[in-house]
């Protein structure tokens, strides 16, 4: 007789059930969380806009503070309005009671966040704000909360569920302080009018900073520029090409970049090739990029007409050539080549 697990049968049925369940809560806690979102959304008012007001004036650093979760959140909104001009910094409630209180001076404002509103360990961050007048920013879902009731503007969050199904674990609460944030911060850069040139300043490294880069910022200068005007033989303007290492040649007829000679135009014109001038063998109306543009523009540019370099052109005055940026400036940048 054969034993009843000698050849057993996978339950896909019991597996694909598994799986399923799994999405379902997925989406559950996520639609969950959501939800409340969007209410906290439709319910801001004027405490809010009051908040950026004081924010936007502070002339010190909004020190933001909280513990346990609610203090990996005020973390991360400590490092979002830092990164977004809105000079920032995290206060640990625990670590400010035993001398990190002088962190927080007069001139800052303090957010500090707990979902409930009575976290023991604030107690003397928020004695610390009264006595010395620092503006406190309080987030809570309890009006009546010490923290709320000790604020000068007070930041209701809704009381939704948590998304946990014992309804206990800090979820849809941690997501509600997280969007409250995002928010204060994206008003704040509205505000001052925060530009593309300003995020780029606080991320230089990684990908980020390096799809903000312009192409005057990798671009190689007037100096460096492989040239030659029309009338140049072709003799001396294949010396310009193997010299500059860019493996091309501009133009240049009355101070404006009429052409380029790429290696393309030397095979087309190998008969005959040095009895010729640098006029007869070029590309007319060249590929060009503004040295205003992002480097990013560059790099699909060359990648879209299959080249490796292009020449950067200043439209006001010609187009005078100023620049060249090779594919190779934008790959030792961090850009991709895809």
């Amino acid at each position: 007789m054969t034993s009843p697990s000698a050849d057993p049968t996978p339950d896909f049925d019991a597996s694909a059930t598994r799986r399923d369940r799994d999405i379902a809560v997925g989406r559950r806690v996520m639609l969950t969380e959501g939800a409340a979102v969007t209410a906290f959304a439709e319910a801001l008012d004027e405490n809010f806009a009051a908040a950026v007001e004081v924010m936007a004036a502070c002339a010190g650093r909004i020190v933001v503070c909280g513990m346990g979760k609610s203090g990996h959140i005020a973390r991360k909104i400590a490092a979002t309005l830092a990164s977004t001009g809105a000079p920032a910094m995290f206060l640990h409630p625990a670590e400010a009671s035993h001398g990190d209180l002088g962190m927080l001076t007069r001139a800052d404002v303090a957010l500090v966040l707990s979902n409930s509103g009575s976290t023991p360990e604030l107690a003397d961050v928020i004695a610390h704000t009264r006595r010395f007048e620092i503006p406190l920013i309080g987030v809570a879902s309890r009006r009546d909360s010490p923290l709320l009731l000790s604020s000068d503007i007070a930041l209701v969050l809704p009381r939704a569920p948590e998304a946990c199904p014992m309804g206990l674990a800090p979820t849809t609460s941690t997501t509600l302080t997280l969007a409250l944030g995002d928010a204060l911060a994206v008003a704040l850069m509205e505000r001052r009018e925060f530009t593309a040139d300003d995020f780029q300043i606080f991320h230089p490294g990684g990908k980020l900073g390096a799809q903000l880069v312009k192409v005057s910022g990798l671009m190689h200068g007037v100096a460096d520029l492989p040239l030659v005007s029309p009338e140049t033989p072709m003799s001396e303007a294949l010396l310009v090409i193997s010299r500059s290492g860019f493996g091309v040649a501009g133009v240049v007829e009355g101070g404006a970049l009429a052409g380029v000679i790429t290696d393309g135009d030397l095979r087309r014109n190998m008969d005959g090739l040095l009895a010729r001038r640098a006029g007869d063998v070029m590309t007319r109306d060249p590929v060009t990029i503004s040295p205003a543009a992002l480097a990013q523009e560059a790099m699909a540019l060359m990648i879209r007409r299959k080249i490796t370099c292009l020449f950067v052109v200043d439209r006001a005055a010609g187009p005078a050539p100023v620049g060249i940026v090779h594919v190779h400036d934008c790959l030792r940048a961090g850009l991709d080549s895809v």
